[in-house]
């Protein structure tokens, strides 16, 4: 195998053509076996294969910088770059991450796994170098419809102006995650249909010199066109016309579905765990959802790239026409595009995964919030036991979104509560609404849950004791109940649940009578404790006697976590925080 002999890319210099291409075969059977195994990006990486080899074979990384968007089309570039046995050795399959790493190796420059941020940090890279005096080249990758992105454009439009090195190399596989759509995409089907002569050339109108690579997974025509770019002393776009899950015919067929991969059997495709699971709070929300755009045209569903995320499938999609509107990966004009809709008149709904909702930040507030528009935004994976890599943490939400003046920012703790609120959210006209939706196994409402939620900041106390109450925010609702139960075991104590529903507000009618009859008030969330809900509890009771104690996640960043150990650290188990009630108790 020549994979096995590639310890830096200096080794894959050693290599003839042929020899190259024989490569390109060894490390997508690798990528085939781990990614069947361990699940992972698939179909990006397949595609990117003859393009990384390329890269390695005419630029000196890391000397030169190579900057991937995303990341997830660096697997790779992983092999190339002395990772070559995390691809190789199943014992290893878990020793990189699926993203660029500088911890891992000096060839990785950032941990990236948000999307259309390379050009902007590549142009971060060439200028730094320009005003040290180095010579490196600079080369930012982008693909997997992440050239869509707001930032991709501000820092094409930016890096112009350097008058230095600094090559982009666009990977066009015609697909994001799933399709591509808007204007930009027409035109590079256009440059591609001419084979990069079309008048209208946007990257050459932006002042970029522009080459075109028709097949690019052929090695030998890339290495060519990177030679020819490499030391330019001006800005150079690369743009090179790939197939998303190249050499795995299942992959080749179903792009959407072979983005990312569950483990799965080689011979057929078919995911390795047959069982079909119960239904998830996503199911039912969509479900939900298509109920009510069917009924009224005015009910538009926003997602960004990740239709997945609704579980809305491509013939849902069909379906809906101009109901679901997909943007791209373009969370902030999402955002911004609903509070257009909520303006005249209609029922915007914006769906997406928690971490994406960090680049939204400035669109609630400003177009949103101050305008007070009835928009629903969808909150998923807001939660320790979501996405679990760096990137994609789901637990800095609530200091985020809470502390916006007019957001109402909903947690529901069952499928029921959260239907209601969806519902209710869609049907008022006086609130922006975020709902966090749970996480973990879909829970039942024990009993009937309100349908109206206007009056707000009203908490729901479900079982009446003494001593010490629990404001279990959420998906923690469940371990509330268990910290209860454990109360009542062990110490004795009938205590108070309460279920808070609204993050963003404080319940002060029901938190002033807790003083007549508790010592102790506990609160526990799905997040950081920075900034939190907790910390909205602790302020309201600073001046007076009662004690509070906080449950929640530690503010650091963490990366491939178990979350069950991650919970055993912060104390988040019932026996733990029965056994901490009942230290803060003996000292009251």
């Amino acid at each position: 195998m020549y994979l096995e002999t590639i310890y830096s890319p200096a080794d894959v210099k050693k290599l003839d053509m042929a020899q190259l291409r024989c490569l390109a075969a060894e490390m997508r059977e690798a990528l085939l076996q781990k990614i069947s195994v361990c699940g992972g990006h698939f179909g990006s990486n397949f595609g990117m294969i003859e393009a990384t080899i390329a890269l390695h074979y005419v630029f000196e990384s890391p000397q030169d910088k190579i900057v991937f968007d995303v990341s997830h089309q660096s697997y790779g570039h992983k092999m190339l770059t002395g990772r070559k046995d995390a691809y190789l050795d199943p014992a290893r399959y878990s020793s990189v991450s699926g993203y660029t790493c500088p911890a891992e190796s000096e060839h990785d420059f950032f941990n990236i796994g948000h999307t259309s941020t390379s050009i902007s940090l590549a142009c971060g890279l060439a200028k730094g170098r320009d005003a040290l005096g180095g010579r490196e080249n600079v080369i930012a990758v982008i693909g997997d419809g992440a050239l869509c992105g707001g930032e991709a454009w501000e820092g094409l439009n930016n890096a112009w102006e350097l008058h230095s090195n600094f090559i982009v190399v666009l990977n066009d596989n015609q697909i994001a995650i799933a399709d591509n759509h808007g204007g930009l995409y027409r035109h590079l089907q256009d440059l591609r249909d001419s084979d990069g002569k079309a008048e209208c050339n946007l990257f050459r109108a932006m002042g970029y010199e522009y080459l075109f690579v028709k097949d690019g997974n052929d090695v030998e025509a890339l290495v060519d066109a990177f030679t020819r770019v490499r030391d330019a002393d001006h800005a150079v776009l690369v743009h090179i016309c790939t197939v998303k899950g190249k050499g795995y015919a299942y992959a080749e067929a179903d792009k959407e579905d072979w983005h990312w991969k569950h483990p799965f059997h080689i011979e057929n495709g078919l995911s390795k765990s047959s069982r079909v699971g119960p239904p998830t709070y996503d199911d039912v929300g969509r479900d939900l959802l298509l109920e009510k755009m069917k009924n009224d045209p005015g009910v538009i569903t926003i997602v960004a790239g990740v239709p997945g995320a609704i579980r809305f499938t491509p013939q849902i999609r069909r379906q809906l026409g101009g109901q679901c509107v997909d943007v791209g990966v373009s969370e902030e004009h999402a955002v911004a595009m609903a509070a257009g809709i909520a303006r005249r008149g209609g029922k915007p709904v914006f769906v997406t995964d928690c971490s994406f909702f960090q680049r939204t930040f400035d669109q609630i507030s400003q177009e949103v919030c101050i305008n007070d528009l009835p928009v629903t935004l969808l909150v998923r994976n807001a939660s320790v036991l979501g996405m679990n890599d760096i990137t994609h943490l789901g637990i800095f939400d609530i200091p985020l979104l809470s502390n916006i003046p007019n957001l109402v920012y909903l947690a529901p703790t069952n499928k029921q509560e959260y239907l209601a609120m969806l519902d209710w959210s869609l049907e008022q006209t006086g609130h922006p609404v975020a709902i966090r939706i749970p996480k973990g196994a879909m829970r039942e409402a024990a009993g009937p849950v309100d349908s109206d939620y206007s009056v707000l900041d009203r908490y729901q106390m479900t079982a009446r004791g003494d001593q010490v109450a629990i404001l279990a925010l959420g998906t923690f609702y469940g371990l509330g109940e268990q910290i209860l139960a454990g109360l009542q075991q062990t110490l004795g104590i009938s205590g108070t649940l309460i279920n808070p529903r609204y993050i963003t507000g404080l319940d002060r009618e029901m938190l002033q009578e807790l003083q007549k009859d508790h010592k102790l008030v506990v609160t526990l969330e799905d997040g950081i404790l920075d900034g939190g809900f907790g910390e909205k509890i602790a302020r309201y009771y600073g001046s007076t006697g009662m004690r509070t104690m906080h449950f929640g996640l530690k503010k650091e960043f963490l990366d491939r976590y178990d979350a069950q150990e991650i919970l055993q650290a912060n104390h988040l188990t019932a026996s733990q925080a029965v056994q901490d009630i009942a230290a803060c108790l003996a000292t009251i």
